[in-house]
């Protein structure tokens, strides 16, 4: 009959629990890993095959005790790590979703909507397209495989110890927020340019024939100069996408530095 000592189970806990824990925060926040339409079994599945595969080559941790309150503080922040790390990745798809709503809302199509399974809602047609081409993009790249090995980097950033988190870690968050944003909006500003000089166009139109139905010929027209612009621009999204992407892989070293510091 097997017998195991508190210790010993107290040590598989340490060596598996808390990096599992920082896996599933990475899983539950990173674009893709997350998506709704995977089973929370699925997801679940993966966070222990990952685990068990980083494990082996990670620094022991010892001294805490998983069911003392240290434990669970232990376990909440290795959550927030993982967490942290997922968010910093979906800020760039925030930043791609923000510049298709913004095209769409130009192009008068910000009444078009269909279901977006990702955020479990309605969102804007031209946003999901320019999110389910981010997203292959993102899996071209393997984007996803970049996430795991800077999760099995951030154990040698930020160890399973006690040490409590840094505030500069989120700081560098915040700023990342603000910059993916600002690039969202620049994503779409030939579109926005395009459709600027298209509505003066033909607000000069209608003020050169009054007796013209603005409405009935403006809005196919700026349909038309929108889809067609946005077909010549598909060329140029791809490594502007990239760009996005090591930018969203660079934040998370920041923050992973910024909580160790």
């Amino acid at each position: 009959m097997l017998a195991f000592t508190t210790a010993e189970l107290n040590a598989w806990l340490i060596a598996y629990l808390f990096p599992l824990t920082r896996v599933l925060g990475l899983i539950a926040a990173a674009p893709v890993l997350n998506n709704k339409s995977v089973p929370a079994r699925a997801r679940i599945g993966l966070g222990v095959v990952i685990t068990v595969a980083l494990v082996p080559a990670l620094p022991p941790a010892h001294g805490i005790d998983p069911g003392s309150l240290v434990g669970l503080l232990v376990l909440a922040q290795q959550m927030l790590i993982g967490v942290a790390m997922g968010f910093a990745m979906r800020l760039v798809f925030a930043a791609i979703d923000t510049a298709g709503e913004v095209i769409g809302f130009q192009m008068s199509l910000s009444f078009a909507t269909a279901f977006d399974p990702q955020n479990g809602g309605q969102s804007a047609v031209l946003q999901e397209f320019l999110g389910l081409l981010a997203t292959l993009t993102f899996l071209a790249l393997d984007g996803h495989l970049m996430l795991i090995a800077a999760l099995a980097q951030s154990f040698s950033f930020l160890p399973v110890t006690a040490t409590p988190l840094a505030a500069a870690g989120w700081g560098e968050l915040a700023r990342a927020g603000g910059y993916v944003f600002a690039a969202g909006v620049l994503l779409a500003l030939p579109l926005i340019a395009t459709l600027l000089v298209t509505s003066i166009a033909l607000g000069v139109l209608t003020r050169a024939a009054p007796a013209l139905n603005i409405f009935a010929v403006g809005f196919p027209i700026t349909l038309t100069v929108g889809f067609a612009m946005l077909a010549l621009s598909l060329e140029y999204l791809s490594p502007n996408f990239q760009r996005l992407f090591m930018h969203g892989m660079e934040t998370i070293d920041l923050v992973l530095r910024g909580l160790a510091a």
